[in-house]
């Protein structure tokens, strides 16, 4: 076993015991919670590694990264996760590896991946990425008040599924440091949302420094990045 391979099991096992203990904490199974990986500015020979060690879900935020990255992994058996804000020029690209975007928050980007994964003849599950600080500019987010009527678009948009809500811990506004409470308001949106949409019960909430929040509040999903790659190179 190489020492990037040793390095990479025991963060993910350090990982994989924080979410068991917080699921039990919460009352909850641990199978109820997906670990989502966020492989965002390391290699594809990372990506191999976790796959070997179990993982089945990653994450990634640049298109002009994950693209050669998801296809020099295509022969693994992985779930594709995009995370990052979307730009409608990257749209065919991203539609191209990704089976699931999380950061949805426009009518202008459903009208695009629609028309992307209808050309490319696949399904798209699509998360609303929702805002819950106050214009912390350059995040993304629909605000909640758009929640629903967005919701009601992506589920009639040809190609796309409509799967749930994400959201990024805020900075700014009544949530900021507040986290648990933060992804307690995105468990509401999603009960709203469920209503009308009750397959759309995806939440993906939650990353290295507040998983056991994300566990606590109910998300189904939390993307994990630094607690088991390390600490990110800084870009550029």
């Amino acid at each position: 076993m190489t020492d990037r391979k040793h390095e990479l099991a025991a963060n993910l096992a350090k990982v994989e015991e924080r979410i068991g203990a917080a699921c039990a904490a919460a009352g909850r199974g641990r199978e109820e919670v997906t670990l989502v990986v966020v492989t965002k500015t390391y290699p594809a020979d990372d990506v191999r590694i976790l796959s070997g060690l179990g993982v089945r879900h990653v994450a990634e935020n640049r298109d002009q990264d994950a693209a050669p990255k998801a296809a020099a992994c295509a022969d693994l058996p992985l779930t594709w996760h995009f995370v990052g804000q979307l730009q409608t020029n990257k749209v065919r690209s991203v539609v191209g590896y990704a089976d699931v975007v999380q950061s949805v928050d426009r009518a202008r980007l459903v009208t695009a991946l629609s028309k992307e994964a209808v050309r490319a003849g696949r399904e798209l599950g699509c998360l609303l990425q929702v805002a819950l600080d106050e214009g912390d500019g350059g995040r993304g987010g629909v605000p909640p008040a758009g929640v629903e009527e967005l919701a009601d678009l992506v589920a009639g948009a040809d190609g796309l599924r409509l799967d749930g809500l994400m959201t990024v811990a805020p900075l700014t506004g009544e949530y900021a440091g507040r986290q648990q409470a933060a992804f307690e308001r995105l468990m509401d949106l999603s009960t709203c949302v469920r209503r009308a949409h009750p397959a759309a019960n995806m939440v993906s909430a939650g990353m290295s420094a507040d998983l056991e929040q994300a566990v606590a509040a109910g998300a189904t999903h939390v993307r994990v990045g630094t607690a088991v790659l390390g600490v990110r190179p800084r870009l550029g």
